[in-house]
């Protein structure tokens, strides 16, 4: 079995790592820390683990990692991780870090939408950890950085299409909407309940931090500058995603093509699901899970076509998405502790 450490367990992206991993054939919990909760048991700060996890959360120290695990996840806000994780990897762990600290391989895009890095020597090794598209890459990767929600449900639509070549990479826009848990656990006034109840918003508009982590990987993908047009939406519910995605097709395109192309570029990935034409993506039918959920319309009277993915913000957008990592990274079959059944309603 191997041994998994949280850092920041007692966060949303953290707990839904716990949860996760409580359940994980191939794992076993072995610290949890929580600044804020350090002393306390996590099924306490978390009562629907009762008789699952009664693990005390501690504060941080890398030398009880570093002798307590053999990989480390780090789910904490940007910033701090690259304090840490120098220390952490020298000792030989594995770490996936959940925050944008170790999402780019350059340190001027970093630090345009963060801060100053100060692991700089760490980012040209790290690995972009969406799992679909860079599988063998993760797989020998000692550190990796998980993908935001938002770039998540932009890019598994759109890497395939863009690959082919069927689509211009130069048109691009995409508008997605988020349950409230995005925000995290901290308290702040935009996510307070009477300031989201009851409203539909967007913001941060052409703004938002993840906007160059999309644009880096798009071009990286396209092999030429591509600049997506994103804006971003807040919705009252707790969690899911939804993107909806307009492009101007490179050629002649029908429907045949984009299902051939999504079929075989997806095929044998136990995650990512083709909605039938005649339906299209729904959070609620992946809600606790890690799926993501594709739909398309090709709209020939205005040349474009649309697409649609919805994934669970906290799993396919965050810890789903780096246990899915720390199974390739570990060897273990990639579907370990991640095949929870959709909520029929």
């Amino acid at each position: 079995m191997s041994r998994v450490a949280i850092i920041g367990a007692t966060g949303y992206a953290g707990a839904e790592l716990v949860r996760i991993l409580s359940g994980h054939p191939e794992t076993v919990l072995t610290v949890l820390t929580s600044r804020q909760y350090a002393g306390v048991r996590f099924d306490r700060v978390y009562p629907a683990m009762a008789g699952l996890v009664d693990i005390v959360c501690e504060e941080y120290s890398a030398d009880r990692i570093c002798n307590e695990a053999d990989i480390v996840f780090m789910a904490l806000p940007h910033q701090l991780p690259m304090a840490f994780v120098p220390d952490i990897i020298k000792h030989g762990l594995k770490v996936i870090d959940l925050s944008a600290d170790f999402r780019f391989n350059d340190a001027a895009v970093y630090e345009s939408a963060y801060q100053p890095h100060t692991a700089k020597e760490l980012l040209k090794s790290c690995v972009y950890g969406l799992s679909e598209i860079y599988t063998d890459q993760i797989r020998t990767a000692q550190l990796i950085g998980n993908p935001g929600c938002y770039p998540t449900s932009v890019l598994l639509p759109l890497i395939p299409l863009i690959k082919q070549g069927l689509l211009d990479p130069a048109t691009l826009v995409a508008d997605a909407k988020s349950g409230v848990s995005g925000a995290g656990r901290s308290l702040s006034q935009a996510s307070h309940y009477c300031e989201v109840n009851e409203s539909f918003k967007a913001y941060k508009v052409a703004a938002h931090r993840h906007n160059p982590e999309m644009d880096s990987i798009l071009s990286r993908e396209a092999q030429k500058p591509v600049s997506i047009t994103f804006v971003p939406h807040l919705v009252p519910m707790t969690r899911g995603m939804l993107t909806t995605i307009y492009a101007t097709p490179a050629a002649a395109l029908n429907v045949q093509d984009i299902v051939d192309c999504y079929t075989s570029f997806y095929s044998r990935r136990p995650f990512i699901r083709l909605c039938p034409s005649d339906g299209q993506p729904d959070t609620l039918h992946v809600r606790g899970t890690n799926y993501c959920d594709i739909g398309f319309k090709l709209d020939d009277r205005n040349n474009r076509l649309i697409l649609i993915s919805v994934i669970d913000n906290l799993v396919k957008g965050a810890a789903g998405q780096a246990v899915q990592n720390m199974n390739l990274m570990m060897g273990f079959d990639e579907t370990d502790g991640l095949l929870h059944v959709p909520l029929p309603l």
